[in-house]
């Protein structure tokens, strides 16, 4: 029976020393109760605790890491089936297929493309997480070539696959790719002992595969029961309607009856039934959603990377805290003293919309983003988080007097209202007030703006 927070607070230390992450050893006790934590970061606990704490407090899936600094992938420790009900937590990675039976040239081509792939989005860098590759034609040399590829990515995170011990034993052999904590894949009902001794010994990540929930939870039971903790899983559902099914029934039987032996993040292949790359997204797309940790694909371009990445986003967004952008004030351009000064708020869609109009405007503009907890202009204006006191609050604590030389504010137009609040605020500034739309902008600066 799960304990409740002030029940696991009992065992705790209550120092309240913070070594664990959280302020005080009762938030940790929250934690654990909810499932969104391990006792294990509780560095003081006693051994009775321990006996008495660990299975009650053990999430529901375990965090799985795969890499290490660069793109690192974390996956697993998720409590809740559907996004609205909570959050989710730990994304799953994007990674690209490479075979050893492709031609050196090629592969390594892939390799940088997939590594130097970068996008901006609302404020955030995005990119795929890393490479899975694969030991396509059973040659060892072949593998060992392609793996010393990779080498020249070390900041993605890999996938060895290779269901032959041996081959994949030499290339944890490098202490250079051991020590990037590869994923190995896969332990099989008919190699899972030697795979799992490669995995003890060189502490990496081990994935499972087997043919249907049953026996793949027997296998993970195996896998555990020789001391490997670090598991992913491979139900072998590759299509729509299986993949689906299979990766729901995982994330119920985890989440909702506490099964331990499929209580582990699921690696996917979206490309082994895709009769099209277009196809293959689309599955990737399932995958996101529905409930995938590692996503291994055949294909990369950035017309499939970029959508894949807006979903991962979206789908990973605390949909109880709006993306926002860090308040400030942001140069576009290059301003100078004389170049107009704007203000909006910091949610992310409200930012972008006037960034982009300011950029295309061609006007070297300052733009003063306001902390309103990332809510857009109407709806912070009306619950009081828009107003003449914070907006002249953020103009002082930014500073904006030393950044130009006129007193000059230009306030969005769908709340001139504001007006006359801020010029008691601002005795000796000129409010003007801006086009209501973002796409206003440029025309606005254009007639009321001397370059």
């Amino acid at each position: 029976m799960a304990l409740t927070a002030i029940e696991i607070y009992k065992y705790l230390p209550k120092t309240n020393c913070k070594d664990c992450g959280f302020p005080t050893c009762l938030a940790f006790a929250m934690k654990l109760a909810q499932k969104g934590a391990e006792l294990s970061a509780c560095k003081h606990v006693s051994e009775e605790a321990k006996s008495a704490l660990e299975a009650a407090s053990r999430p529901p899936i375990r965090l799985v890491t795969i890499g290490k600094d660069g793109r690192k992938v974390e996956v697993g420790n998720e409590v809740a089936m559907f996004r609205h009900e909570k959050t989710f937590y730990h994304q799953p990675g994007l990674l690209l297929r490479v075979k050893d039976s492709a031609a050196p040239d090629k592969v390594a081509q892939e390799m940088a493309a997939v590594a130097s792939y970068k996008v901006e989005r609302v404020g955030m860098q995005l990119s795929w997480n890393g490479l899975a590759i694969q030991n396509d034609g059973g040659d060892k040399a072949a593998f060992l070539a392609a793996v010393k590829l990779a080498q020249a990515h070390p900041e993605l995170a890999l996938v060895l696959m290779s269901d032959d011990p041996d081959t994949m034993a030499a290339a944890l052999g490098d202490p250079a790719v051991a020590g990037r904590l590869p994923l190995i894949y896969a332990a099989t009902e008919a190699n899972w002992q030697k795979m799992a001794a490669l995995a003890k010994q060189h502490k990496c990540p081990l994935a499972v595969r087997a043919g249907g929930l049953d026996a793949l939870a027997t296998l993970t039971e195996q896998v555990a029961a020789a001391g490997i903790e670090d598991i992913v899983v491979d139900p072998g559902a590759r299509d729509f309607g299986d993949s689906l099914n299979a990766l729901t029934q995982i994330r119920r039987l985890a989440l909702k009856k506490s099964f331990r032996p499929l209580g582990y993040p699921v690696i996917t292949f979206p490309g082994e039934k895709a009769s099209s790359q277009e196809e293959e997204v689309l599955l990737a797309t399932q995958h996101i959603a529905r409930y995938a940790g590692v996503i291994v694909l055949d294909h990369f371009s950035p017309a499939m990377a970029y959508p894949l990445l807006t979903e991962r986003l979206n789908i990973y967004t605390d949909p109880q805290k709006p993306l926002q952008m860090q308040a400030g004030v942001y140069p576009f351009g290059k301003p100078d003293p004389a170049s107009p000064l704007l203000v909006t708020t910091n949610f992310s869609l409200t930012y972008f919309s006037v960034s982009s109009e300011i950029e295309s405007s061609g006007f070297p503009t300052w733009l003063m983003v306001v902390d309103t907890e990332g809510q857009s202009v109407l709806t912070s204006w009306a619950s009081g988080k828009f107003d003449a006191e914070k907006i002249s609050k953020a103009a002082k604590n930014f500073k904006v007097e030393e950044k130009i030389g006129h007193r000059s504010l230009v306030i969005p137009g769908a709340v001139a209202v504001l007006r006359g609040e801020l010029e008691g605020e601002f005795p000796e500034w000129k409010i003007m007030v801006g086009p209501r739309e973002a796409v206003g902008i440029g025309p606005f600066l254009k007639q009321n703006w001397a370059r």
